[in-house]
């Protein structure tokens, strides 16, 4: 065998072992969720499928690959498809992969106001709810306490000192303070200390009923 097979045959033994992995770790998961769902414990599982505890303890923490016999006499205990056992791995999406200084730079609300932003992460599907974005706030900046939007937003602060505004609540962020808010609650930079300034703002779509609470 030659080298570059050597080095195909261990690159696809790796695969396979990863997918393996990842079955049985989405397998684990769903098994502990169905079965949290119904109040049962690992015994009661256990006695339902004719299955040892030991057994069920390690198809749980994905220390064993479960053989199809196994996978059916837990659905029938938990009464769910065995199909469900693998939904986990068959929803596996894409990952978004941006290196560094090459995010996209969008036109905000805050863009006219000299605030850059740069999208970390281009999500699709239900991701989108999800928005990451680098802040950059320079001296020709401005400040503007007055952002809107639907959403929770999370900020964490990495460079420079702000005084960040939230409804009535005036907030000191430095390198490493984060922030969580409602993202309807006007808020924004109302001074700027130290620049530049950069925080990681993650913005992230919510039904009302989900929002935080403010403390």
């Amino acid at each position: 065998m030659s080298g570059s097979d050597e080095a195909n045959g261990t690159s696809l033994g790796l695969s396979a072992s990863f997918l393996e992995g990842a079955m049985n770790q989405a397998i684990g998961i769903r098994l502990r969720q169905e079965r949290r769902r119904l109040g049962l414990t690992l015994q009661e599982v256990a006695d339902r499928a004719s299955l040892s505890l030991g057994m069920i303890s390690k198809i749980e923490n994905a220390q064993t690959s479960p053989s199809l016999r196994t996978l059916a006499r837990l659905s029938q205990s938990l009464d769910v498809p065995v199909t469900t056992f693998f939904r986990g791995f068959e929803e596996e999406r894409d990952a978004s992969y941006v290196r560094s200084g090459e995010g996209i730079e969008l036109v905000r609300q805050g863009t006219r106001h000299g605030h850059r932003y740069e999208l970390l992460a281009a999500a699709k599907g239900a991701q989108r709810r999800v928005q990451p974005f680098l802040v950059t706030l320079s001296e020709e900046s401005e400040t503007f306490p007055l952002f809107q939007h639907d959403g929770v937003e999370f900020l964490y602060a990495l460079e420079g000192e702000v005084i960040y505004r939230y409804g009535q609540h005036p907030y000191e962020l430095k390198p490493g303070d984060s922030l969580m808010f409602d993202g309807q609650i006007p808020h924004g930079p109302e001074h700027l200390n130290q620049l530049p300034a950069r925080f990681l703002s993650i913005t992230v779509e919510l039904e009302r009923d989900q929002l935080p609470v403010e403390r």
